[in-house]
Parts: structure tokens; C-alpha cells; sequence
């Protein structure tokens, strides 16, 4: 009895240990805790086409819909329709911003096509044809 009894406690330690890993290395609570923290960071699953990506920056918070499409060589996404989740806090960003992201996706999809959302995309605009 005190063997089983043994047994079943290591048996709920191992879960629980296992539990634990998986809570601190899930990317959900990463993404979670830069946005709390007003840090960047970057949510995909390269691999699948059908899932949206997520980007917090600076406490705002963005998502991205990816499209596959042929290149020259191969089947890649080829447009990335951008957009943010709460229009509030875009509140104090500026274009070196948005260029910054801009540059990290492209990291991650070298061949995409990139369209912001309203009200991004005219702030772009104005803000580029400001700066000429």
C-alpha cells in the first residue's frame, strides 16, 4: 500500500512539473507579458498558412492575415493584410514605427505583399507625402 501510495505522488509530480513547463514556455503568455510590458513581439506559426500572426508593440496589439501564392520558385506568402486590434492605443506611434514592423515582417515573409488596415494605411500615405 505505501509503494502504491509512493507511486501515485511521483506520478503527480511528474504532471505537475510537466504542467508547469508547458505554462512557461507557452508563446500565448510570452505574447501576453511583452504586451503588458510594452515590448515587441512577434506570434506565428510559419509553417501554417491558415493562422493569423499576432505583433504587440509598444502596447499596441496587431494581427496579420497571410495569403499563399506562387513566387518565381515555389509556393510562399505573397500578401499580408495587417491590422490593428484596438484602434485607442495607436495613440503616440509614428512612421519609423510602422517601418519597423514593416521590416520584421518582411523578415519572416521576404516575398509578401504588405496592406495595413484603416486608419494605418492613411496615416502612412500622409505621413510619407509630409515628409517630401
Amino acid at each position: 500500500m505505501a509503494l502504491l501510495l509512493r507511486a501515485l505522488i511521483f506520478i503527480a509530480l511528474i504532471i505537475l512539473i510537466y504542467a508547469v513547463v508547458k505554462y512557461i514556455l507557452n508563446p500565448k503568455r510570452k505574447l501576453e507579458l511583452a504586451h503588458e510590458k510594452k515590448n515587441f513581439y512577434f506570434l506565428d506559426e510559419p509553417k501554417n498558412v491558415r493562422r493569423n500572426f499576432l505583433i504587440t508593440y509598444k502596447g499596441v496589439m496587431f494581427e496579420g492575415e497571410k495569403y499563399l501564392g506562387t513566387t518565381e520558385n515555389a509556393f510562399d506568402i505573397t500578401f499580408v493584410s495587417i491590422w490593428v486590434k484596438n484602434k485607442d492605443r495607436l495613440q503616440g506611434l509614428q512612421l519609423q514605427d510602422f517601418n519597423f514592423l514593416e521590416k520584421e515582417i518582411r523578415q519572416h515573409y521576404p516575398h509578401a505583399e504588405l496592406d495595413w488596415k484603416s486608419p494605418i494605411k492613411e496615416f502612412i500615405r500622409q505621413a510619407e507625402q509630409d515628409q517630401k
